[in-house]
């Protein structure tokens, strides 16, 4: 009976032996579901961290996220800050992003190209940092969370030319920061903004059609 046990003592040590010379058998010696980690398992929970800490800025990453996702620049007609049909699009889309943030603050500026005087420029591109700021607000966006504070008028120019030039007649809309005084987004507000991140990332696109937006937009 001894010489029994020991044999399969020996039998299984072998195995385990095979296993690890597999790459397998060596999880039995680690972490539960440690063999899952493909090296960016950590990765959320210290994301996480440093943004709690301040390490991160919030700020800058949802920017990026945001011109990343979305039409952050809208052009206008010569000497105009009428919306065409193009740029209530974009202000669309932009609005659509917002809706899931309502922590946070976004700020339009607006810019010319480089015909005409410098004050009359600033004051134009206000009208058209105005003009999307008030669309924004018609797609459901509270103007508490919107500025339309500064205009750069002709002073940044995309393409340097004298003519006119459309890609100058332009506003750009960027996150400026959190409804609340606070510099950061902490404990369970950031959850909540995480929280709509996952439910937003397992939801099937659908189908349907909004026949109501759709006559809207007819």
């Amino acid at each position: 009976m001894k010489h029994l046990k020991m044999s399969l003592a020996g039998s299984a040590l072998l195995a385990l032996g095979a296993c690890s010379d597999a790459g397998i058998g060596d999880a039995f010696f680690d972490e539960a579901g440690g063999y899952l980690d493909d090296g960016s398992f950590g990765n959320a929970t210290m994301n996480n961290t440093l943004v709690q800490n301040g390490t991160i800025n919030y700020v800058i990453d949802l920017n990026e996220r945001f011109a990343a996702a979305v039409p952050t620049t809208v052009n206008f007609e010569f000497n105009s800050s009428t919306l065409d049909g193009a740029a209530r699009a974009a202000v669309r889309q932009q609005a659509h992003f917002m809706a899931q943030f309502p922590e946070v603050r976004f700020r339009v500026y607006g810019h010319t190209d480089l015909v005409g005087s410098d004050a009359a420029n600033k004051r134009l591109g206000k009208r058209r940092a105005e003009a999307v700021v008030a669309e924004l607000a018609r797609n459901g966006i509270s103007r508490s969370r919107l500025e339309a504070l500064v205009s750069y008028g002709e002073q940044r120019p995309l393409i340097v030319t004298e003519e006119r030039e459309r890609r100058n007649r332009r506003t750009v809309t960027e996150v400026s920061g959190f409804v609340s005084k606070s510099a950061l987004v902490m404990d369970s507000r950031y959850a909540e903004i995480i929280h709509r991140e996952y439910i937003s990332s397992a939801t099937a696109p659908s189908d349907l059609v909004d026949f109501g937006q759709s006559l809207i937009e007819e």
